[in-house]
């Protein structure tokens, strides 16, 4: 199962925030974040909200208020 884990980039390797148990020859996949992370998940989210919010099935809980 995927897991997400905090990491920084120290000469020239990645340093995990935390342990964690990985068995030898696993994959893994590194995201770089820019310096400021708000602005990344800013435009990241301004793609899937207007699909996540903007629905006509969810017009069924507005009937509900």
């Amino acid at each position: 199962m995927p897991k997400t884990v905090w990491a920084t980039f120290s000469q020239g390797k990645v340093e995990l925030s935390e342990p964690i148990a990985i068995p030898e020859g696993t994959r893994i996949l590194v995201t770089i974040l820019p310096d400021d992370e708000s602005d990344f998940w800013l435009k990241a989210s301004q793609t899937s909200l207007p699909t996540v919010w903007d629905n006509d099935e969810d017009d069924i809980y507005a009937q509900l208020l």
